[in-house]
């Protein structure tokens, strides 16, 4: 199933997605999140109204969770962009975003007025659906509920204002989208590998496949559960490819009017465009 949550009017639900258009599934659930919390996503039944695609607003897949967490440098080629002597790292670098730095598929990113480099990162994410701690990478798979794409939005200088962290360049409000739904498990296997590509305005910015990831998916669950457990609707934004705006000489920063898109075969097309803060 592809599963989004979404907006109409004042209503905030979510549905199944087929065919250009998308059930309201409001009656089986408050959200996904609650449906993945009570581990109700295989009872879910295409029952109630529908409305196209283009009559709503799409939301990220799950709205609110408790944790989304990101990984940094993840694909081998990456690392080596940077250029720095350093060999393949021992574990992944992990950071926090906030659900209010994302906004869902189709709907306006938000260059910030604070800086004209902003960037983009196309990413596969992992939807979890099955609580854990300490996952055995042999089982790690089976946690996931279903899978996404990310633009995780960065603005590089704000990357560096702190000595050791990240975060601030990594959170600006509707800096990044999440979506457009959420592909579930028994349509796409997570161990096969998959194709991502990032275009800006058509052009190709960003090629791979996770055949190319330092650590696995199974990796990524294995280790974050070591410190931290998670749980059904915490999103893990996988790492994303060599090619961002950044890596240009001179970088190709985002600006008004660009539209990003970020492609997955089997998972779908995450569309934005870029607009200025007013």
């Amino acid at each position: 199933m592809k599963i989004a949550s979404f907006r109409k009017g004042e209503k905030e639900t979510f549905g199944i997605v087929a065919g250009g258009r998308i059930t309201d599934l409001g009656g089986q659930g408050a959200s996904l999140l609650d449906v993945l919390r009570a581990g109700r996503l295989g009872a879910l039944k295409a029952e109630g109204a529908e409305y196209a695609l283009r009559e709503v607003t799409l939301l990220p897949p799950v709205t609110a969770p408790e944790k989304i967490i990101c990984v940094g440098v993840n694909y081998a080629n990456r690392n080596e962009e940077y250029k720095d002597g350093t060999e393949r790292p021992k574990y992944p670098s992990l950071f926090m975003r906030t659900p209010g730095s994302f906004v869902g598929h189709d709907v306006p990113l938000i260059k910030p007025r604070e800086s004209d480099q902003f960037d983009y990162e196309g990413e596969i994410v992992l939807v979890i659906g099955k609580v854990g701690r300490r996952i055995t990478r042999e089982r790690a798979l089976d946690h996931i509920a279903g899978m996404t794409l990310c633009n995780e939005g960065s603005v590089r200088d704000w990357l560096r204002h702190g000595k050791f962290n990240v975060t601030q360049g990594k959170n600006f409000d509707a800096s990044g989208s999440i979506g457009p739904w959420m592909v579930t498990r028994d349509e796409l296997d997570p161990a096969k590998p998959l194709s991502l590509t990032t275009r800006v305005n058509g052009e190709i910015r960003q090629e791979d496949t996770t055949e190319n990831l330092i650590f696995s998916f199974a990796d990524l669950i294995a280790y974050i559960t070591t410190f931290t457990t998670l749980k059904p609707g915490d999103m893990i934004v996988t790492g994303t490819p060599t090619g961002a705006g950044a890596r240009f000489d001179p970088p190709k920063w985002l600006k008004s009017g660009d539209v990003v898109e970020i492609d997955v075969p089997g998972i779908g097309l995450l569309s934005n465009k870029v607009v200025a803060e007013q």
